[in-house]
């Protein structure tokens, strides 16, 4: 979990009766450790699940619900809206679905939800024959369209021994769809921002390949970061993220030969859209490859003491990527740092940047390490951003890219 990322935000949970609510708890948790307030509002079939109780301990709030509705102290219905930037209700029934799409307002939680004026999320939890009745499909496309977002359920064993969709969506997933409800920003909503990460994997046989120590590490914060302001992310990388929790689009690749043409592709669809996308070049493409790639395992009988690999010098993809109507911003990671910056500064100019993110390795930003150091160049400004946790760095790039 990314700490602080939701620090003095306001979020009301809504539970209903379902199976689900225990997972409530846990996402309340999930809030709490991003820095976030919490208050709860119950329906009466809620709690006979789950005690009132339970959730004061967790949110540290008192709940709401009917028997503590007050109207002289603010916990009510109404006031309680007034407080929270975002309702997420998790979960929903299939009953508290029918009755929002039809403007029912017959208990305090339906009453909370439709006086509520700010974004709401919800997240269905119910037997695969309710959700996929006609009655609730119709129901959801109505809240949908009304502005609702919908975290669709899972399909898996549900407690009911019936196997398919229903279940509740992980409590990670309803986590950064409200992070990104909370944090996205008009200038990146609907924009394409492309990502390249990791070390390409160039092939000398079938057993082996010449490649790099790049974990792709910072590529995945960059999307992760990107996807919170509320931009739609296409990551290309050799690595599979640990923890892909986020609605980004993964798209794997080996050779930098796949990457450029997957690259390519992606481009291509970006560009139909009505802002201007962005790529960001953080892969660690291999500067040569291997001039014949051999079928089978070289056999070291037939090598000999002593193997000659002949490499040849690879593509610059990033050189002769098409920019017209796009934003790129290349990577480069050095270790001699008395010529880092002039070498930055050359990318800049030669490959027809719009900015560098300088990397200089060491013990702290070494490869596959949670911190980065990153020198921000442009034509005309350079901002250090001192050595911090990948994801801050990765914040720190989304906001100087916005003012290219």
């Amino acid at each position: 979990m990314i700490p602080n990322l939701l620090t003095n935000k306001k979020i009301l949970l809504g539970v209903t009766g379902s199976i689900a609510i225990y997972k409530s708890l846990e996402l309340i948790r999930l809030f709490i450790k991003a820095g976030a307030l919490v208050k709860v509002v119950m329906s009466e079939d809620a709690k006979r699940f789950i005690t009132p109780l339970t959730f004061e301990a967790i949110s540290q709030n008192k709940v709401l619900h009917v028997q503590t509705e007050n109207w002289s102290d603010e916990l009510n219905h109404i006031h309680i809206g007034k407080w929270a930037d975002v309702f997420v209700i998790a979960p929903i029934s299939v009953n508290t679905i029918n009755k929002l799409a039809h403007g029912i307002a017959d208990n305090l939680l339906t009453q909370s939800i439709i006086a509520y004026t700010k974004p709401i999320i919800i997240a269905p939890s119910a037997n695969t024959n309710m959700i996929l009745n006609a009655i609730t499909v119709k129901s959801l496309e109505t809240l949908a369209n009304n502005g609702m977002h919908i975290v669709s359920p899972q399909t898996k064993l549900l407690a009911c021994n019936d196997e398919g969709i229903g279940a509740m969506a992980d409590v990670e997933t309803i986590f950064f769809q409200t992070a990104r409800t909370l944090l996205r920003e008009d200038f990146w909503i609907d924009r394409d921002i492309i990502i390249t990460g990791g070390g390409t994997i160039e092939k000398i046989d079938d057993v082996r390949c010449l490649t790099n120590f790049s974990s792709g590490k910072q590529a995945f914060a960059l999307a992760q970061a990107y996807y919170l302001k509320g931009a739609r992310v296409t990551l290309i990388t050799s690595q599979i993220p640990a923890a892909a929790t986020m609605p980004i689009s993964y798209l794997y690749v080996k050779s930098s030969q796949e990457l450029k043409y997957t690259l390519e592709a992606a481009l291509s669809i970006a560009k139909c859209s009505s802002k201007e996308p962005y790529v960001l070049m953080a892969a660690a493409v291999s500067d040569y490859i291997p001039q014949s790639v051999y079928h089978g395992k070289l056999k070291k009988e037939a090598l000999g003491e002593m193997a000659h690999l002949e490499l040849i010098q690879n593509e610059d993809i990033l050189a002769n990527l098409e920019k017209n109507g796009i934003k790129v911003i290349g990577f480069k990671a050095e270790m001699d740092a008395q010529t880092a910056l002039a070498s930055a500064k050359k990318m800049l100019i030669t490959k027809g940047l719009d900015a560098v993110c300088l990397n200089i390795l060491s013990d702290e930003n070494k490869f596959g390490s949670t911190h980065n150091s990153v020198q921000f160049l442009t034509a005309n400004s350079c901002t250090i951003l001192p050595l911090a946790l990948k994801f801050d760095i990765a914040k720190n790039i989304v906001e100087l890219s916005q003012t290219l």
